[in-house]
């Protein structure tokens, strides 16, 4: 139970009718969670309007509601807190409710448009690996320390993101590294927290389905450093052309990280293979599991982080060479004939170029590559065309396929990918509907020594079709493919 009063800290709080000195069991934003005694938020939604309910939520038991517009019938015996933004009420609320934990770790936020789940999973891991109690908040999963859970968004709700931080506080977490999204940021998500630092991977056509403009997607990320204190830091890749946005108002400790340009993390690749990178950092040698381009990076910005964290560098360079792939990041197999098969999470047309380009880079030239890919459904359509024109044009044979439809027609997904392929590379590809018969196809055309992408599911493991979830793993049918065909 906590007093009203005490969890309205720092909420922009316009009029109250009612009294604050009252105690609530629980804050809740879905009325349909409602039990007695509850403070409800009414929430804004995209598609919802949580006002609808504040009747319902009073039905149910709720004795405080937290709203924009206040009812003109109010109720006996129920509080209202009248605020102009519910969503940044809620968070605020919920980190007051469950005792300000951020404050009590170290909670580091990145974000980008690609690269996050890859740079904070693989932070958890090396920070255990050096024996420290860890917390992971990604797209894949949510780690308090050795206790597992699943993730349904790549950045929670702001009441379970604040749950599970008073929980790693609780099994005495020191460090937590969080995926900090643009829905997240602008749907005040992460309001309330307090991080020890952020960074900033990279930025690339995504989310136009939500944000109107590519300048609003960036300027949302931006205002994450924007709103760093003095005492954090904000590190950035200086090389994306976006990077040194990302600091122009920030109040944090500014440092950069970079493979072409100079930055206060530098790298370079000395050798590349399907085995692993020989990298130099900061002018030591290192060997990685991880290839590419996109994973020096990612290795660039872990050890960024764990130097301004205070970490010893030679520990750090240690733990990097003995750090695994993230699951369906550039996770790969080779069957018995030689055949290297990919399964990747790219799904915007910037991650689907770097994968290819690393496969291209690697690869001795004689080999085919095979990709298969498709795009999800009810999501941005302007990047479809985009995503097939770089597939057809850095692969020997494209199958167009589907991926998470869901109340779209698939083929009417495939045509408009089908449009960004140019009359000469339109003879490399193929489209066929089925995902599980696509991935069939490019196995059977696949010869000894050639490689199959599969790319835009990665970790996932179901397909979501018409509103149903249906089992479907990428690497589950490659591995069943390469057994059946016994390649």
């Amino acid at each position: 139970m906590r007093i009203v009063k005490d969890i309205l800290y720092k909420v922009g709080v316009n009029s109250i009718f009612g009294d604050t000195n009252v105690e609530v069991a629980n804050v809740v934003f879905d009325s349909r969670d409602v039990v007695e005694n509850d403070l409800f938020v009414a929430q804004r939604g995209v598609t919802v309007d949580g006002h609808q309910y504040i009747d319902k939520a009073i039905g149910l038991g709720a004795k405080v509601i937290v709203c924009e517009d206040v009812p003109e019938e109010k109720k006996e015996g129920v509080t209202y807190v009248e605020v102009d933004d519910s969503n940044k009420a809620l968070a605020n609320i919920a980190s007051n409710y469950y005792g300000n934990p951020s404050e009590k770790l170290k909670l580091i936020g990145v974000t980008g448009t690609n690269g996050k789940t890859t740079v904070t999973t693989l932070l958890y891991q090396l920070f255990k690996k050096l024996g420290y109690c860890s917390g992971l908040l990604s797209t894949v999963k949510i780690m308090v320390d050795t206790i597992e859970y699943k993730a349904t968004h790549t950045t929670p709700n702001s009441l379970a993101i604040n749950k599970y931080l008073a929980e790693m506080v609780d099994q005495g977490v020191e460090f937590c590294f969080m995926e900090v999204s643009s829905h997240g940021i602008h749907q005040k998500r992460i309001e309330g927290l307090v991080f020890e630092g952020g960074v900033f991977t990279n930025l690339s056509h995504d989310h136009l389905d939500y944000h109107n403009s590519f300048a609003e997607y960036r300027d949302v990320k931006k205002s994450f450093f924007d709103g760093l204190s003095k005492n954090a830091f904000a590190l950035t890749n200086i090389d994306d052309k976006n990077g040194n946005i990302m600091l122009q108002n920030t109040k944090a400790s500014k440092r950069s990280y970079a493979l072409k340009t100079l930055g206060d993390f530098k790298a370079k690749i000395l050798e590349k293979s399907f085995s692993g990178s020989l990298l130099t950092i900061n002018g030591t040698e290192v060997w990685t599991k991880l290839i590419g381009d996109f994973n020096a990076y990612n290795l660039l910005a872990i050890y960024g982080v764990s130097e301004l964290l205070g970490l010893d560098k030679m520990e750090v360079l240690r733990g990097i060479s003995e750090l695994q792939s993230v699951s369906g990041r550039f996770e790969y197999l080779v069957s018995k004939d030689k055949v290297t098969a990919i399964v990747d999470y790219a799904h915007t047309p910037d991650a689907l170029k770097n994968v290819l380009e690393t496969i291209n880079n690697v690869r001795t030239g004689n080999e085919q590559v095979i990709t298969v890919v498709g795009c999800g459904g009810d999501r941005d359509k302007t990047k479809r065309p985009k995503m097939a024109n770089i597939a057809s044009l850095l692969s020997s044979q494209t199958i167009f396929t589907s991926d998470n439809p869901r109340t779209e027609d698939p083929e009417v997904i495939i045509d408009e990918m089908e449009a960004g392929v140019t009359a000469e590379n339109y003879r490399k590809t193929i489209s066929i509907v089925d995902r599980k018969q696509a991935i069939k196809t490019a196995c059977k055309l696949a010869q000894s020594g050639d490689i199959i992408l599969v790319a835009g599911k990665g970790h996932e493991n179901y397909q979501e079709i018409n509103g149903e979830r249906h089992h479907f793993d990428d690497l589950e049918e490659v591995k069943q493919c390469f057994n059946q065909l016994k390649i």
